[in-house]
């Protein structure tokens, strides 16, 4: 299943996912018997994968030319961890395709007006998913995203969330690395991304990288206390990994905060010989 996932994925962007998974009860009660019925199905993650990948394929194709999700087939992620006693728990990641779908629209007509909007996604069925939107609510009660996502590369501030000592998952198949996960606390994630925002903001207040933690921090600051957070490379993994990047972020951040330009110089040299590769194949033909 896992080769199948990679070569699905051969010649879409590269995109990575930032996730948080809840335990049960920090959802709402109507919502609690789908997931629990999710995690009882055990399926495993190349599968989930790999259904949701057709699945956006498939709106692509879709006759009429909607490619919004309709949520009739939301998946949900599900993760083992184990808990003080040695137990194990189950913590959960809904897909929520039709409310993040709709970010990414409303995110992609702010840069776009007029016949060209209209080209790409017109209103008629903007205003159709917008309903869908409406209905997912009002049924759930949505207060918070699970999951955000980025394409031909990652934002440097998510690699405050992690340490090079995380439980990390390489998934390779055909002799290739298909996906790295690496997962933290979100007790953990958060002590770190405040720990950067406050060297930042006395070292570097000017820093876009300063409001991109903010946001962050506030981000995850909605989800339950005993929430897990990972950070998923998707198929750029096999171009970047081993990958010290969590390192060189923590490093540079440490030498800006110590009046050390020479040290959090070389640490963004090293980051910018990683990734700035990576960003520009977004625009190789």
């Amino acid at each position: 299943m896992t080769g199948n996932l990679y070569r699905g994925q051969a010649g879409l962007p590269f995109s990575s996912t930032l996730r948080v998974y809840e335990p049960l009860e920090a959802f709402p009660a109507d919502q609690q018997e789908s997931l629990r019925t999710a995690g009882a199905r055990s399926e495993s993650r190349a599968a989930v994968e790999n259904a949701e990948l057709l699945a956006s394929l498939g709106r692509i194709t879709r006759p009429g030319g909607d490619p919004f999700p309709t949520g009739h087939t939301d998946l949900v992620r599900v993760l083992a961890v184990s808990g003080s006693g040695g137990e194990t728990r189950l913590l959960y990641c809904p897909s929520q395709l039709v409310l993040r779908a709709g970010l990414a629209a409303n995110a992609l007509m702010e840069g776009i007006h007029g016949p060209l909007a209209q080209l790409l996604i017109p209103e008629e069925q903007r205003d159709r998913h917008q309903e869908r939107i409406d209905q997912v609510k009002a049924r759930e009660g949505v207060r918070r995203v699970h999951t955000r996502a980025s394409t031909w590369g990652i934002p440097f501030s998510w690699f405050c969330l992690f340490q090079e000592s995380d439980p990390t998952d390489v998934v390779e198949a055909g002799g290739r690395i298909v996906t790295v996960r690496i997962r933290s606390t979100i007790r953990a994630a958060l002590n770190r991304v405040r720990h950067a925002v406050a060297h930042l903001a006395l070292a570097a207040p000017d820093l876009d990288m300063l409001e991109d933690l903010t946001q962050l921090t506030e981000w995850l600051e909605l989800f339950h206390t005993d929430s897990f957070v990972e950070l998923d490379y998707g198929a750029l993994a096999d171009k970047v990994y081993p990958d010290d990047s969590p390192m060189d972020v923590r490093l540079g951040i440490e030498c800006l905060a110590e009046g050390d330009m020479t040290g959090a110089a070389a640490a963004y040299r090293r980051l910018a010989s990683r990734w700035i590769p990576i960003r520009q194949l977004a625009r190789a033909s």
